[in-house]
């Protein structure tokens, strides 16, 4: 019994040094995502003043020049017609993508994979604050738990200076890590919606330029007058025999 008490209390020791060891990394990591999601929440205020302007009316008319520039062989005209249209970096590089190999043999396959690179990368981005959702609240736990230790030991001892300097880190950090999770959350909504926005513009701009029919051209109202219609002949009178 007295071998098991002692294994007992030195692992308890053992995880009470880990638990100390890791405060002031857990401190640091709590500010390096305080910093990361006020960096990334500017980046979102970047990104929505960008797309104030978005039309799909404007959409739909560039994507219609650029698809007449295209079956006319004039792929620098095309390009010209959406550069406005793009909302973003990878965006303007997907829709440069597209102009160039649109209406080209095996052009399907080259858009699908574009497309699907576009949206790859944009789950890439989001993997940034989704990663803050959980990492925050996470690193406020712990940077919340790991002081009361020495807390409650200041407790006992009567030592209430130590005692107050640690309740004042445990919660000042996890005010830090619920901010930073409620705001990553926030950015990821939002931006969830946005990506998926300019997926589906990119789409709908990459099935019309890739769409092989010529361009329809009105027709034209005749100019002379228009003939009566013709009727059914009219039915011979039957005479008097003379």
């Amino acid at each position: 019994m007295t071998t098991f008490a002692i294994s007992t209390h030195d692992i308890d020791q053992a995880i009470f040094r880990v638990a100390n060891v890791l405060e002031v990394p857990v401190l640091i990591l709590a500010l390096l995502a305080l910093a990361t999601v006020i960096y990334e929440l500017g980046a979102y205020a970047v990104e929505r003043y960008g797309r104030r302007r978005r039309r799909f009316a404007e959409i739909s008319s560039s994507a219609e020049q650029a698809r007449t520039a295209l079956l006319a062989n004039d792929r620098p005209a095309a390009t010209a017609a959406v550069e406005g249209i793009a909302r973003s970096q990878a965006m303007s590089a997907t829709l440069a993508f597209v102009v160039e190999h649109a209406q080209t043999d095996g052009g399907d396959h080259q858009l699908n994979k574009a497309l699907a690179d576009f949206d790859f990368d944009s789950q890439r981005r989001l993997g940034r604050t989704r990663i803050l959702v959980r990492a925050g609240p996470a690193l406020g736990l712990m940077g919340t738990l790991i002081p009361l230790s020495p807390a409650l030991t200041g407790l006992a001892n009567g030592n209430t200076a130590a005692l107050s300097n640690n309740l004042r880190v445990a919660f000042s950090v996890t005010v830090v890590g619920l901010l930073v999770g409620a705001v990553a959350f926030a950015i990821s909504l939002s931006r969830d919606r946005l990506y998926g926005q300019d997926l589906s513009d990119l789409e709908y701009i990459a099935a019309i330029l890739n769409d092989p029919r010529p361009t329809a051209t009105p027709a034209r109202a005749p100019t002379g007058p228009t003939p009566a219609p013709a009727g059914p002949a009219p039915a011979p009178t039957s005479g008097a025999a003379a």
